[in-house]
């Protein structure tokens, strides 16, 4: 028996039952052997919290590049520049932009090692259970269905970024185990057929026992994500069935948009109802490198430090691309709300002014312009400010992330309704989301069938100082839709992967990036996993 021990994570117990919020109980645990251990509601609830905490490094990373930073970077809404003070970092984050990354990049290691870190811990908990070293009295079927969704998100980010990838179940392995690879479509089936036999067992209940957890409805969330990216997985689209599973969800009746975008983003949003699953941060509990959420210390100068009163000076780095910001309508809430702008003050109201290169001595106010990926100085470029940042903040932020949320679903359903012909339905849809984003002129939120069909506003081509060029959109289709995404979910960590649906993320230009070949809509297979699995084939074009 190769198991005799259960090892359970001190510190990383957000996931107890009954607990409605993102503080963590600093409950320690050793080693604990297993004849010894006779688990109550509340470690059954941390022991599946281990692999829930992968979670946080997979989105985030050690070094932050990881799924987040990947999906923004490399797509047309956000970049880091070289700044005054830094940010080329062995020029790992100019490459995102240009999309001329290597099987060495942090990124590929971040994304393939803590997916499979999560797996394993899937893999072990269900070795353990199934083989009663871990005795579950009551609940096994929905605890042994939630662990095979929780495996099977896993799953879906890998399919997302690599494609090709092995499919490992088992845990009790032999020495020196290489799993075989499978092809991207396998993956997928096996993901669907994964979650279509489990999420039906998941628990239902959406309240302070199931939050940070896949509950029936977060696990519809994620096979609706499956079914929308169905054509990219597989190579063929499966409509109808993202809409039902996007019914499912709406059907519970348990889930609403916010009346502000802004509370689902709050500093304390574990109570959204508009949150279908988040992934829990508190600046205490996950303050080191490997698991805090440090986007306000990314995005703002170190003069911000005055603005906020942080207890630590801000790095810079991350804004918006212009072009960007410049398909906002004026009116759109969104715009002023979610991207920090303009003059930057101190939290009693004084100018700042600028430390850093030649803005040093001048006031200090963010400006929608920035000459390139190679160039920039402090003001240029708007600052991301989506996520709540209050007062005395720490380097971690406590805002839990919302990986799946109530609009994702009304949105995903709109752009399946507009795919199978039904735009009429799509746009009302769409229409709901933006309501609440035109107080100024409510009629502005109304979106017709015909809309969703009008080309992007997107302005796309080479805009830098070496640079300019406009390139041809016409043969994106729905681009009305693709920019309905873009001003709902900028910031979200997804952005790439909706530039892939649309066709747009390897064929079209923006800032300083022009295509490198279809090949990068897929990462290449981290070199450190070729060198331990001789199974592992290179993806195309690498």
């Amino acid at each position: 028996m190769k198991t005799k021990y259960i090892v359970i994570i001190g510190g990383l117990l957000l996931l107890l039952g009954g607990i409605a919020c993102t503080k963590l109980n600093d409950k320690d645990y050793a080693t604990i052997v297993s004849s010894q251990f006779n688990p109550g509601p509340a470690d059954v609830a941390a022991l599946v919290g281990v692999p829930y905490t992968n979670w946080r490094t997979l989105e985030l990373g050690r070094s932050a590049n990881a799924i987040w930073r990947t999906n923004e970077i490399s797509a047309d809404e956000t970049v880091i520049p070289e700044r005054p003070n830094g940010w080329v970092d062995g020029g790992i984050y100019q490459r995102m932009h240009y999309h001329t990354w290597t099987p060495d990049e942090d990124n590929c290691y971040q994304i393939w090692t803590n997916a499979y870190q999560g797996i394993t811990n899937c893999n072990r908990l269900l070795y353990q259970i199934n083989n009663n070293l871990i005795p579950i009295d009551t609940g096994k079927v929905a605890l042994v269905a939630e662990l095979k969704v929780l495996r099977a998100s896993f799953y879906y980010a890998l399919c997302d970024f690599f494609g090709n990838v092995p499919i490992d179940t088992s845990f009790n392995v032999p020495a020196n185990y290489q799993p075989t690879q499978s092809k991207r479509a396998d993956v997928y089936t096996f993901i669907i057929s994964e979650l279509t036999t489990n999420v039906p067992l998941l628990n239902p209940a959406n309240d302070g026992t199931t939050y940070g957890r896949f509950n029936r409805w977060a696990g519809y969330a994620l096979l609706a994500k499956m079914y929308l990216n169905a054509g990219v997985y597989s190579g063929t689209p499966d409509w109808a069935d993202c809409i039902t599973a996007c019914g499912q969800v709406i059907n519970s009746g348990l889930y609403s948009l916010e009346a502000v975008q802004a509370n689902a983003f709050a500093t304390n949003n574990s109570g959204s109802k508009e949150i279908v699953f988040s992934i829990p941060f508190d600046q205490v509990y996950t303050a080191d490198g490997s698991t805090a959420w440090t986007l306000h210390m990314e995005t703002l100068e170190p003069e911000n430090q005055a603005t906020y009163n942080f207890q630590n000076s801000p790095w810079g780095g991350i804004c918006a691309i212009p072009q960007f910001i410049n398909t906002f309508d004026p009116e759109d809430n969104r715009l002023t709300e979610n991207w920090i702008q303009g003059q930057q003050y101190t939290s009693a109201g004084a100018i700042l002014m600028g430390q850093l290169g030649a803005y040093t001595g001048k006031p200090l106010a963010y400006i929608n312009e920035l000459p390139g990926v190679d160039s920039s100085e402090e003001v240029h470029g708007f600052r991301l400010g989506k996520y709540q940042i209050q007062q005395g903040e720490l380097v971690g932020m406590s805002n839990d992330f919302p990986l799946f949320r109530y609009a994702d679903v009304l949105m995903m359903a709109a752009e399946a309704e507009l795919r199978s012909g039904n735009a009429d339905s799509a746009a009302k849809l769409v229409t709901q989301v933006r309501q609440r984003d035109f107080t100024t002129d409510p009629s502005k939120a109304t979106v017709l069938g015909s809309d969703l069909s009008k080309p992007t506003v997107y302005s796309y081509g080479l805009r830098n100082h070496l640079q300019t060029t406009y390139d041809d959109v016409s043969d994106i289709q729905y681009g009305r839709m693709l920019d309905e995404l873009g001003w709902e979910f900028a910031q979200e960590g997804r952005r790439r992967q909706d530039l892939i649906r649309f066709g747009v993320f390897t064929s079209k230009s923006w800032l300083s990036h022009a295509p490198n070949g279809a090949y990068r809509s897929l990462l290449p297979i981290p070199t450190t996993a070729l060198q331990t699995n001789v199974n592992l084939k290179q993806n195309p074009g690498y």
